[in-house]
């Protein structure tokens, strides 16, 4: 299949490193490469290739990666997932041109701020509502830190499917629970309710000190990315979203 081709200038735009105006200008700079050559045609038409950011330069450096990217995030505490909101945002952990990309990046669902952990983003709004969907039954799993010690019988209530949280109508979908030690546990889970791990807590009497969470679906949190450090998810990982655990 022929890859999709787009003009030089609206990719890079596109990409954020600039108005279409300040691409013509680094082409006439000879700031642009392609295969080694410069490029000095903004309006120049450019094939999609997977490889085109290995063989595309600007001033020197690799393109960054082409739309359709997905990205795994460690997010470390007292970061929000908003673009709006005061104080620090997940999207200012990514490099400053990559939040003028059109489509922009969003996050796949939110981790509060007090929570920490494996936090996915993308720009490809179906792959987005596809691991967001009831439908998926994408689980996620919480490492839980206790204020008090677990009483034994956590499980079977969280298990049971019958579990009302302040506030709603609708019971909870079962969730698991293995427990680690007296206030150490593992929740995994299916829907993503306003802070549902610590809301559930607090229906069985408890309060839940720390929450960080180290799997979406059958992708587990690297052990070597570090807390605020970000990684492009390969086709591999994408697919272990969907794989279960």
């Amino acid at each position: 299949m022929t890859a999709k081709a787009v003009r030089l200038d609206k990719l890079l735009a596109n990409l954020g490193y600039g108005s279409r105006r300040e691409i013509q200008g680094l082409a006439r700079a000879g700031a642009i490469r392609l295969d080694g050559a410069e490029l000095d045609d903004a309006g120049a038409r450019i094939a999609l290739d997977p490889d085109l950011p290995e063989r595309l330069t600007i001033d020197g450096a690799p393109l960054d990666p082409l739309p359709g990217l997905c990205l795994m995030l460690h997010k470390p505490l007292g970061v929000t997932c908003s673009h709006k909101e005061a104080g620090p945002l997940v999207y200012g952990l990514l490099p400053e041109r990559w939040r003028r990309r059109d489509p922009p990046l969003s996050t796949v669902g939110r981790l509060d701020k007090e929570t920490s952990g494996l936090l996915l983003l993308t720009d490809d709004g179906a792959l987005l509502h596809r691991i967001i969907s009831p439908k998926a039954h994408v689980a996620k799993r919480y490492r839980v830190t206790l204020d008090r010690p677990l009483t034994g019988s956590e499980a079977a209530v969280f298990a049971s499917g019958t579990l009302l949280l302040e506030g709603e109508e609708r019971p909870l979908l079962p969730v698991e629970l293995e427990a680690e030690d007296a206030i150490h546990c593992a929740v995994t889970l299916t829907e993503g309710r306003y802070h549902q791990v610590r809301r559930m807590f607090a229906a069985v009497g408890n309060h839940v000190t720390a929450l960080h969470r180290d799997r979406v679906g059958g992708l587990a949190l690297p052990a070597d990315l570090a807390a605020g450090a970000y990684r492009v998810m390969t086709a591999e990982d994408v697919a272990a979203v969907f794989a279960g655990g």
